[in-house]
């Protein structure tokens, strides 16, 4: 049974999106999880999210999947809220929606179907069928591609469950016409992490998604009561410090964004495994000479290690 929790506050702080970890044989490792949530809850990171993109939640397979959310629940332990990835087919969608219920999630975010044959309409009856399997449980659209139109964003919004939505499309203009043309009640969050943030506040998105904090969560969490406070100069300053990072996760055509985040998770004394493929794995040397000199600047070098 899930812990009741004011989940709309919750979407309006940091989502942060927690790794999977692999061993040496490439097997999902959960048990490293464990210090990365301790430390991302005492920083105060506000929602804890299991198979998001971070995740390499298309590398798993849905075995894997509901390993994982079983494992975050097991480890949030009813601390703080743990939002539940779930997609891919509807088959694979309404069984991860079942396992994650029964792991304690507290709600479910929806990935957008990649399907090359998606249907605006089609998409309701994915979302509407992913409710039903899950008993109930509030949703959360992950918006990855505003191009199915203002129109089907409404009628997603108003199907049955829905509160919130993670807008990841680089286009706050759209946003605030969808914020201004759905129900009142949906909680529109900055998808794009901290780096999107500023300008997604500005047009009426709070709270914003992270990977930043496996690594740093209580830069992020600093970032984020900034925003709060309308303190935008120093989250820009934050934001700034923090650009490395969020640098070598984008090139490669995102393809070194979870790469970042485990090169600095190993530098730091916690390895979490290798990324899978297609993702890039290793960082090239230019790239990790960039995140190691942030990371060392900062002081987060080996912060594991000293932590144990």
């Amino acid at each position: 049974m899930a812990v009741q929790f004011d989940l709309a506050k919750a979407l309006t702080g940091i989502s942060g999106i927690l790794v999977t970890p692999f061993d040496e044989q490439d097997e999902v490792a959960p048990q490293h999880l464990q210090s990365i949530i301790d430390r991302a809850i005492a920083a105060g990171v506000h929602i804890l999210v299991s198979n998001g993109n971070t995740g390499e939640f298309y590398a798993l397979t849905t075995d894997e999947a509901e390993t994982m959310v079983r494992a975050a629940g097991e480890r949030i332990a009813g601390r703080i809220p743990l939002l539940a990835g779930i997609g891919r087919s509807i088959k694979d969608a309404c069984r991860l929606a079942k396992t994650s219920a029964e792991a304690g999630a507290s709600a479910l975010m929806i990935h957008q179907p990649p399907d090359p044959f998606v249907a605006p309409r089609g998409i309701v009856d994915y979302v509407r069928r992913v409710h039903e399997a899950s008993g109930g449980l509030p949703l959360v659209l992950y918006l990855r591609n505003d191009t199915i139109g203002l129109r089907a964003i409404q009628d997603i919004c108003n199907v049955e469950g829905v509160i919130g939505v993670k807008w990841a499309s680089p286009n706050p203009m759209k946003l605030a016409e969808a914020i201004q043309n759905t129900p009142s009640h949906i909680v529109w969050v900055g998808g794009l992490a901290e780096t999107w943030a500023p300008p997604f506040y500005a047009v009426g998105a709070r709270g914003f998604t992270s990977g930043l904090i496996n690594v740093w969560p209580e830069h992020s969490v600093a970032i984020h009561k900034a925003l709060d406070d309308g303190r935008y100069e120093e989250a820009g300053a934050l934001i700034r410090r923090m650009a490395p990072f969020e640098e070598v996760r984008a090139q490669e055509m995102n393809g070194t964004n979870v790469t970042g985040v485990k090169a600095a998770l190993q530098m730091m004394g916690h390895d979490c495994g290798r990324t899978r493929a297609p993702s890039a794995w290793p960082l090239t040397a230019t790239q990790s000479e960039m995140l190691s000199s942030l990371l060392t600047l900062e002081k987060l070098v080996g912060t594991f290690r000293k932590a144990a």
